[in-house]
C-alpha cells in the first residue's frame, strides 16, 4: 500500500488574530493533487482534523470539499480524532460514510478494528483521554502511557489473527518528539509522554500531535502540522509522508508543503531593522519583531509595518538602557500635578519625556479637572463682588 501520512490539519484555526484558512485550503489542494500523482492507495489523517469542537461552517464545508475530491481520486480516507475534535461531531455518520471510503473513527470501541487496503491493515486510534478511557480500555493505569498500552494490545492481538502487514494512527506525545508552543498540553498530573516501544509490533505509526514533522524512529514519525500555528515553528519545514509499506520492508520519502506566507523571526535596533538589505525576503512574511533600542522608539509598529506589512507581534529588550533606582515615592514626589503626570507619561514611554506641547496639553486637562471638581464641591471658592453684594442684601446683612 502506498499512503500519505498526515494529521494536525486544526481547521479553522488563526494566527494571532488572521485567519489561517486561506492557507489550510491552499494545502488541501496540494494534497489532492499528490494524492492524484502519486497514485496514493490512502490518506491518513491522525488527529486535530478541526481546531475546536464546535467548527465554523466555512470550516465544514472545507473537509466536506476535500474528503469528496479526494475519495474522487481513488483512496481511502481515514481519518481519526484528536484532542481538539469533538469526537461525537467528527464521527457523524461514520458507518454510512465507511461505504463511500472514508472511514472516520473517535470511538474506543472501534479500537483493534483495521481498515483494510491493499492488504494492509490501519488501525486508526482516536485521542485518549486517560480519565476517560481507562475503564473501556480495562486498564487500572489511567495515563497516557496505560490507555496507549491497552488499545496497542487490542491491535497486537488482531495483527497476529490477520497476518497482514500494518499501521496505527495515534494521536499522542511521544517521548523524543520535539514540541512547539502550539500544541495544547495533555498532561496528566504532569506526565504525558509515552515510550515509542508501545508501538512495537506494527510496520509503521503515523502519529499526531506534535506540530513539527519529525522521526522519532524508522518506523515512527509525526508529520506535523501542514500549516504552521506559532512563531516558534518558524524554522519548520511543514510537509507530509509519503509511504509504501508492504512485506518485505518500508519506504518513507518527505512531500513539502506549500507555504501561504513565510515566518520571520527578528531582532536589533528599529533603524538596523529598517534599513538592513538582506531581510527583503522578510517583507511579505508574518513577522515577530524583538526591539532593541535603548529607549522604546516611538510608532514603532506603524514604522516597522511601513517596511514589513505584516508584523503581528511587536516585543521590547532594550539594550544598554540606564536603568534608574528610585523608590515609588521618589518617583511621585512632585507636587505640581503635572509633572506627576508628565513624569508618568515618560515612565510608560520607556523614557521618552513629554513634549511641550504635551505638557501644554496635560497642564490644560489638569487645570480642567481642579475647576470641575470646585464647582462641584464648592471647594477653596471665593465668590466675585457683585455676588457678595446680592445674597448680602437677600439676607439682611449691612
Amino acid at each position: 500500500m502506498r499512503f500519505l501520512h498526515t494529521s494536525d490539519w486544526h481547521l479553522g484555526r488563526s494566527f494571532h488574530q488572521v485567519g489561517l484558512l486561506p492557507a489550510q485550503s491552499e494545502f488541501l489542494d496540494h494534497l489532492v493533487e499528490v494524492v492524484r500523482a502519486e497514485q496514493v492507495d490512502a490518506v491518513l489523517v491522525s488527529g486535530d482534523v478541526y481546531d475546536r469542537a464546535l467548527p465554523a461552517p466555512d470550516t465544514v464545508q472545507l473537509l466536506s470539499e476535500t474528503v469528496t475530491r479526494l475519495v474522487d481520486t481513488g483512496a481511502t480516507v481515514v481519518l481519526s480524532s484528536g484532542n481538539h475534535d469533538s469526537a461525537i461531531r467528527l464521527g457523524f455518520a461514520s458507518e454510512l460514510l465507511a461505504r463511500t471510503g472514508v472511514h472516520i473513527r473517535t470511538s474506543v470501541d472501534t479500537i483493534g478494528q483495521p481498515v483494510v487496503v491493499d492488504g494492509v491493515a490501519v488501525y486508526p486510534l482516536p485521542y485518549l483521554e486517560p480519565s476517560v478511557a481507562a475503564g473501556p480500555l480495562a486498564t487500572s493505569t489511567p495515563t497516557h502511557a496505560g490507555v496507549l498500552t491497552a488499545a496497542m494490545d487490542r491491535v497486537r492481538a488482531d495483527v497476529a489473527t490477520r497476518g497482514l502487514p500494518s499501521v496505527v494512527m495515534a494521536h499522542a506525545f511521544v517521548t523524543g518528539g520535539a514540541t512547539s508552543e502550539s500544541e495544547r498540553d495533555i498532561s496528566v498530573g504532569g506526565v504525558s509522554a509515552v515510550h515509542p516501544s508501545v508501538f512495537q509490533g506494527v510496520g509503521y505509526a503515523a502519529l499526531g500531535h506534535l506540530h513539527g514533522r519529525q522521526q522519532v524512529s524508522d518506523s515512527v514519525r509525526y508529520s506535523g502540522s501542514p500549516v504552521a500555528m506559532s512563531f516558534s515553528e518558524h524554522r519548520h519545514t511543514k510537509a507530509s509522508w509519503l509511504v509504501d509499506l508492504d512485506g518485505s520492508g518500508l519506504t518513507v520519502e518527505e512531500v513539502p508543503a506549500p507555504v501561504h506566507r513565510q515566518l520571520a523571526v527578528l531582532r536589533g535596533d528599529l533603524d538596523a531593522l529598517l534599513l538592513d538589505p538582506t531581510l527583503t525576503w522578510a517583507e511579505n512574511a508574518y513577522c515577530q519583531v524583538t526591539l532593541t533600542d535603548p529607549v522604546r522608539p516611538l510608532g514603532a509598529m506603524e514604522q516597522l509595518r511601513r517596511r514589513f506589512a505584516h508584523t503581528l507581534v511587536l516585543q521590547f529588550d532594550p539594550q544598554g538602557a540606564a536603568v534608574p533606582v528610585r523608590t515609588y515615592v521618589e518617583r511621585t514626589s512632585a507636587a505640581d500635578p503635572v509633572d506627576v503626570c508628565c513624569d508618568f507619561l515618560g515612565h510608560v514611554r520607556g523614557g521618552y519625556a513629554a513634549t511641550q506641547d504635551e505638557r501644554a496639553l496635560v497642564t490644560e486637562a489638569v487645570e480642567a479637572v481642579r475647576l470641575h471638581r470646585g464647582s462641584r464641591d464648592d471647594e477653596g471658592r471665593v465668590a466675585d463682588d457683585a455676588t457678595t453684594r446680592h445674597t448680602s442684601a437677600s439676607k439682611g446683612v449691612a
